[in-house]
């Protein structure tokens, strides 16, 4: 792959233009995988067992993340109870804090599908019946910044993999276990986001729950 990547930066300089053969290598490593979730959401739009492997994917990521709550529960008590006996309990503080990052990042992508994540809609509801094209403008930036994002996140991981990084704290953890969460976080984010993208290419809708009454569009008005 990086033979690959440097190949194409020789090919590209000649015309004149600068290269990166590492940004190279990740956007090769990229397009593949891109181009299999919108396999997988274009199959989704015709078979509900693709449909519902890609939401259960994200909703195994909102499991994983609300275990990881629960872990990070337990070794506060845990921490109180050693205070009250007296009992050094090293690390805590910071194994509480790996799992709250982990939970974090294994909620993006369901927080997402949920409709928990921020979203200002004043513009796009501005659009009126031209809103799907902001709703593709604002996807299509969303998925490329969760990509990079996670590109990043990986990254970092292997450097702290490379140069034997350990936590500052008592505990003396390796920077890598606690960054996988952020690694497989982060991807699942960027899956999330790609399959909201396609979805509106393909069929006008994203897979985000409406936040309010006023942003389902399905929800029939009320009388009085």
């Amino acid at each position: 792959m990086k033979d690959l990547a440097k190949s194409v930066c020789d090919v590209v300089e000649i015309l004149g233009v600068d290269c990166d053969w590492r940004a190279t290598q990740a956007v090769i490593i990229a397009i593949p995988a891109i181009l299999l979730v919108f396999l997988l959401t274009w199959l989704g739009t015709r078979k509900p067992i693709f449909r519902k492997m890609l939401d259960g994917l994200y909703t195994l990521g909102g499991i994983i993340s609300a275990l990881f709550l629960l872990v990070m529960l337990g070794i506060i008590c845990v921490q109180m109870g050693a205070r009250w006996s007296s009992v050094a309990f090293p690390g805590s503080t910071s194994y509480a804090g790996y799992c709250m990052a982990a939970s974090s990042f294994f909620g993006l992508a369901y927080a997402l599908n949920a409709g928990a994540h921020i979203r200002v809609n004043l513009m796009l509801t501005a659009l009126g019946r031209r809103r799907i094209w902001g709703e593709i403008w604002c996807f299509g930036i969303a998925a490329y910044l969760a990509t990079y994002f996670a590109r990043y996140a990986i990254k970092g991981t292997m450097e702290s993999v490379r140069w034997n990084d350990i936590s500052q704290g008592q505990d003396a953890t390796p920077m890598w276990i606690p960054q996988i969460a952020m690694c497989i976080g982060t991807v699942l984010l960027a899956i999330a986001v790609w399959d909201n993208f396609f979805r509106l290419l393909l069929i006008g809708t994203s897979n985000i729950k409406a936040e309010t009454v006023a942003d389902d569009a399905e929800t029939a008005p009320v009388e009085a």
